[in-house]
This record gives C-alpha cells, sequence and structure tokens, in this order.
C-alpha cells in the first residue's frame, strides 16, 4: 500500500514509546513526584551566573524592610508622647522621619521590581532557548514519541514559572522574613508570653502548609502535562484543517478539544479549592491571633504592664512578622508550580543528547560514499524485529532502488543509513568506518535528503532553498533552481523568489514543493543522496522535466531511492526487493525482471494498474498498489 517514506516511521516509533529509543510521552501517566530539592540544582545552576543581582535585592530589600518598620515604631511615640502627653514638639521630627522612610521604601520597591523582574524574563528566555537547543539535538526516536505541539507547550510554557524564584514576590517573601527577624527580639522584649504563642501558632500553621503543598505539586505538574497534551493536539487539528474539513470533522475536533480544556479545567479547580482552602486557614488563623492579642494585651494595658501606644506599637510589628508566614500561601503555590515546571524542563533535558554519544568520536572526513550494511538487524519494539540480518553494498556513485510492499523495512534502511537510528547488531559502515562511531556532524553534512512529503518553512522561495547551504553564493542558488525547473513557476510570481510559500508551502502546488526540496538538495551538493518517492508529487509533464535534473544531481553520488513508480528506477544500478524485513531479490532490471520472482510481479502488477486506470469499473481486475 501507498504511504511507505520516512515520515511514515513515525507510525512505527509510536509502538516504540516505551521501548529503545524512545523518550517518555506526553500521555504517560505522571511519576511520582520528586520533593522540591531535586531541583534545587538546576535553580542554582540558573541563579549562579546573576548572584550577585540577588545579592543587592536582598540589601534593597533589607533596606525596604527597615523603612518599613519606621512607621509602627513611631506609632508608640505618637500616641503617647504626643496625642496623650501633648508633646508638639516631637510631631514634626517624627511626620519627617516617616515621610523619609516612605520615600525610601518607594525608591527600593521600583528599582527592586526593575531589577529582579527583567532578571527573571531574562532568566525565562535563556532556558527557553537551552530548552530548544538541547531538544534541537536529541534523535528522531524522542520526536517519533512526542508530539511537536507538546514539546512546543514544554519549551514556552514549562519554564514560565521560573520567574518565581528570581522575581519580586520570592523577593519580597525573602524581605518579610527578615524584617520578622528584625522585631522578634524585640517582641520579646516587650512581651514574651504573648510572642510565644503567636510564634507556636505560626509554627503548627507552617507545618500544616508543608503537607498541603506536597499534596498539590503532583496536581502543578498535572496541569502542565495537561496543558501539552491539549496544546498539541490544538497544534495538529490546525495544521490538519483541510483533512478536519474534507471529512467534515469540524465537530469532532471540537469535542475533542473541549474534552481536554475540560481536564484542565478540571485541574485548575482542584488547586483553586486546595489554595482557597489554605487562605481560609491563614485567614481563620490571623482572626485567632488578633483576638488572642487583643485580650492578653488588653489586660495588660489595664494593668498598667503597658501603654496604649506600646499595645498599637506591638500590633504592628507583630503584623511584620506574622506577614511572611501567610505570604507563603501565595508564594509557596508559586514555588511549587515552578518547581514542577523545573521538573518537567529537567526530564527534557535529562533526554540523551544524539552528537554527543560517548562512542561517537571518530571524525570523518570528506566521504567517497562506499555505504556497507553488515548482518544488520533491528526493531523498533523489544522481541518485534523488523529487519533480519540485512547486507548489502552500495559503491561509491553507485544507484541503489529499494522496493517491496508497506511496512517490509524499506523506510528502516534508509533510517539507518541517515543514522536516525542504530542497528541492534550489526554495522552500518561508510568507506569502511562504523557510521556508530562516527560524528554525527560529520556525517550529516554530507547528506542530502528529498522525501515524498516535502517539509516547507513559512518563509521566501529563496530561504528555503538556501536552507541547505546558507553560504551559497547567489550564482550557485539560480544555478540549483534551473535545475529542479524552480525558476519556470517562481518567475511567474510577481515577488519571484522573494515570494512567501506559507506555513509548509501551502500556497504552493504539491509539485511546485518538490521542486524546491530537490533544488534545496542540489544546493547542498551531497555525497549520499536519499530520495524517497521524490517524484511522486509531480504530474507526467513535471516529472519528465524533474528527471534530468535528478539524473544530474545523482551523477557521482551514491544515491538510495525509494519508488512508488518501478518505471523510475529501471536505471537503478541495483535494485533491493525487500519483504518481511529481509531482502528476497536483488540484481538490475533487467535481471530481476527475467528472473520472474517477486520483483517481476510488483513490476507487471502496476503495469496492469496503469493500463487500466481509465476502465469503466468491472472492466479490470483490482490489482495491489505496490512501492
Amino acid at each position: 500500500m501507498r504511504g511507505s517514506n520516512l515520515g511514515s516511521m513515525t507510525a512505527k516509533a509510536e509502538r516504540a514509546r516505551s521501548g529503545r529509543g524512545s523518550a517518555r510521552g506526553a500521555s504517560e501517566p505522571p511519576r511520582k513526584k520528586p520533593p522540591i530539592r531535586k531541583v534545587l540544582p538546576m535553580v542554582w545552576k540558573l541563579m549562579r551566573p546573576r548572584r550577585w543581582l540577588m545579592l543587592l535585592g536582598l540589601v534593597l530589600v533589607g533596606v525596604n524592610r527597615f523603612a518599613g518598620l519606621v512607621l509602627p515604631f513611631s506609632t508608640k511615640y505618637f500616641i503617647d508622647n504626643v496625642l496623650r502627653q501633648h508633646q508638639a514638639n516631637w510631631l514634626l521630627p517624627l511626620v519627617a522621619i516617616v515621610v523619609g522612610a516612605a520615600i525610601i521604601q518607594a525608591i527600593t520597591s521600583f528599582s527592586l521590581t526593575q531589577l529582579m523582574s527583567k532578571a527573571a524574563q531574562r532568566m525565562i528566555a535563556e532556558l527557553r532557548v537551552q530548552v530548544q537547543q538541547h531538544v534541537g539535538l536529541l534523535s528522531v526516536g524522542f520526536y517519533d514519541s512526542n508530539q511537536s505541539g507538546v514539546l512546543i507547550s514544554r519549551i514556552m510554557n514549562d519554564v514560565e514559572g521560573v520567574r518565581n524564584l528570581i522575581g519580586t514576590g520570592l523577593i519580597e517573601f525573602v524581605g518579610g522574613l527578615l524584617a520578622a527577624a528584625m522585631v522578634s527580639g524585640y517582641l520579646l522584649y516587650e512581651s514574651a508570653s504573648m510572642t510565644l504563642i503567636v510564634m507556636g501558632i505560626l509554627l503548627v500553621f507552617v507545618v500544616v502548609l508543608r503537607s498541603a503543598f506536597r499534596y498539590i505539586r503532583p496536581i502543578f505538574r498535572e496541569r502542565g502535562r495537561i496543558t501539552a497534551e491539549v496544546t498539541g493536539r490544538l497544534n495538529e487539528s490546525l495544521g490538519g484543517v483541510r483533512v478536519v474539513k474534507g471529512y467534515r470533522a469540524e465537530k469532532r475536533e471540537a469535542e475533542v478539544f473541549a474534552a481536554g480544556v475540560d481536564r484542565l479545567l478540571n485541574n485548575i479547580m482542584s488547586t483553586i479549592t486546595a489554595t482557597s482552602t489554605m487562605s481560609l486557614s491563614a485567614t481563620a488563623l490571623m482572626g485567632v491571633i488578633g483576638a488572642l492579642i487583643m485580650l492578653m494585651g488588653g489586660h495588660q494595658v489595664l494593668s498598667g504592664k503597658m501603654s496604649v501606644g506600646g499595645y498599637v506599637q506591638f500590633s504592628a510589628l507583630l503584623i511584620s512578622m506574622i506577614s511572611p508566614v501567610f505570604q507563603i500561601v501565595s508564594i509557596g503555590t508559586q514555588l511549587t508550580e515552578a518547581a514542577a515546571g523545573l521538573d518537567r524542563t529537567m526530564e527534557l533535558l535529562a533526554e540523551r543528547d544524539e552528537f554527543h554519544v560517548a562512542t561517537r568520536t571518530e571524525p570523518l572526513g570528506p566521504i567517497r560514499g562506499d555505504v556497507a550494511f553488515e548482518n544488520v538487524s533491528f526493531s523498533y519494539e523489544p522481541d518485534k524485529p523488523v529487519l533480519h540480518g540485512i547486507s548489502f553494498e552500495a559503491k561509491p556513485g553507485m544507484v541503489t532502488a529499494l522496493v517491496g510492499s508497506s511496512g517490509s523495512g524499506k523506510s528502516t534502511i534508509i533510517s539507518l543509513i541517515c543514522a536516525f537510528h542504530a542497528p541492534d547488531s550489526g554495522r552500518v559502515m561508510v568507506d569502511g568506518m562504523d557510521l556508530s562511531k562516527v560524528r554525527l556532524g560529520d556525517y550529516r553534512s554530507q547528506l542530502g535528503v528529498v522525501l515524498q512529503e516535502s517539509f516547507l518553512f513559512d518563509g521566501t522561495i529563496r530561504e528555503n532553498v538556501m536552507f541547505s547551504r546558507p553560504d551559497a553564493s547567489e550564482e550557485q542558488f539560480l544555478y540549483a533552481c534551473r535545475i529542479a525547473c524552480v525558476d519556470e513557476f517562481a518567475n511567474q510570481f510577481p515577488d519571484g523568489f522573494e515570494t512567501v510559500v506559507g506555513e509548509r508551502g501551502i500556497k504552493l502546488s504539491g509539485g511546485q514543493r518538490q521542486r524546491l526540496s530537490i533544488a534545496r538538495a542540489i544546493l547542498a551538493d551531497p555525497r549520499l543522496l536519499i530520495l524517497d518517492e521524490a517524484t511522486s508529487s509531480l504530474d507526467s509533464e513535471s516529472e519528465a522535466m524533474i528527471q534530468e535534473g535528478l539524473k544530474f544531481l545523482m551523477q557521482g553520488r551514491t544515491t538510495f531511492v525509494i519508488a512508488h513508480r518501478l518505471s523510475t528506477i529501471r536505471r537503478a544500478d541495483q535494485i533491493l526487493v525487500v519483504e518481511g524485513g529481509l531482502i528476497v531479490e536483488r540484481g538490475n532490471h533487467e535481471s530481476l525482471y527475467a528472473l520472474g520472482g517477486r520483483y517481476y510481479s510488483l513490476y507487471t502488477r502496476q503495469h496492469g494498474i496503469e493500463s487500466n486506470l481509465f476502465l469503466a469499473p468491472g472492466e479490470g481486475d483490482v490489482v495491489e498498489e505496490v512501492q
């Protein structure tokens, strides 16, 4: 059946989600979450370059909190000296001190916001770049197991909560703790009994909050996973809008999206319930503490042990001491969300970079293009082999065609040639060197690939062709376009080569997109060329025009071809007939045709299809469409 191309390997790898080469997919049930301390090394790594900025922030917040204590400290003297004893000479100095402290608070608050908020946004940007760069270096097996929309969500959203680690929220919390430390000694001096009772109540509340955050953190992590899934499905739905509309599946897609949004809503509702319960507890606790202070403080004022001004001052300073504990509800929620996002980010960064595998250390210079498979076996899943002891050699400059039915293993062989996967056993050799030991960058820089489904970026024709070789000259660019017949349709557009092709080249026809892909391969000037259904999207006239370009492109290069139209590979130096993961026949067109075996059957059946294309229903036999 049709559809066996390099892109179809995704379907095969989907079956290998839990097997070798796969990564933890977004649909996998969440693991038991590690405690926050396990993300602390990454937090320190992010903060270390900004440690002096953090130190400056702490100094500013210390000044800010010290200035904030001026008003509550001054209340005692204002009440006892100015209001009760009518000492007018205290009024102006107290007002001046309070105004000065307010100005200092305003300046330090502004400075903190500017420094820390901007630093947090820079850190988010740097982390996004770091994660994207790492994900870009991961293996094809990882991409086979993860939706692109899910990865986009994880790169863009999971790092967003990091701003809470360095932003003003955490600094404000630290400042609150600093202020509490400043006043606790004074409060103990003024009334040890009231202060110790309040501290005991707060200690119990902190223990309860710790248990609550241990419960709520997995919910936040689950929210990130659900958000990634919903985003991934939405990305697929929008990308395949023509398929959706073609099958009138708008309602079904809306239902799928609504179900995902509902799951996300339920998760958010759970977090709202948890955080509102904690807020309720904090508010109730504040009321209890207020009542206790009123009761005990009232007795002390009535007994003459404390003045009215001293009571007001004590109450105001006590608020400064207990406010950080109540900030834990909001700050703790933010830090828990940030830790959950960092946990998921660490999962991505822990995935192995395929370009820095310990065994891939041998440099590879310009290659001749001698490719050999030596008894290669491969499986996407354990105990489910796809290839069984494949052996063949492609000499430099030779054209090797792979034919066979869908699922026979052709695309897997191409995948191994491209080093997207490594054999389970046996070796893939390039110029006598084991491909599993050479540097991937050295090898893939000499590889050119033209797929059945031509992928184009949402840029201009020029940008898409130049993608394979950004430093190419204008002469080289025009030469590649001329060989691939790109200039013929590009010159018909008002903007010529500067015409924007749209997302995935949607503004171009299938044949035009394929010509761009071929021009891109020509410009790359590779030593190894992979043509996977390279002319499948072209009409007969366009195919005839491009065949000459492909013939030129293949000259002097080792070429591997997967073709649906067997007539296009008749001139191949060797044809490998692959069935069930085995090479069942090999030779050139004439020898295989004369053999009368599997290739003969495929070839004659396909020509039977072509000869009966225009027959009325029932006039021709239904035959198998082959690749």
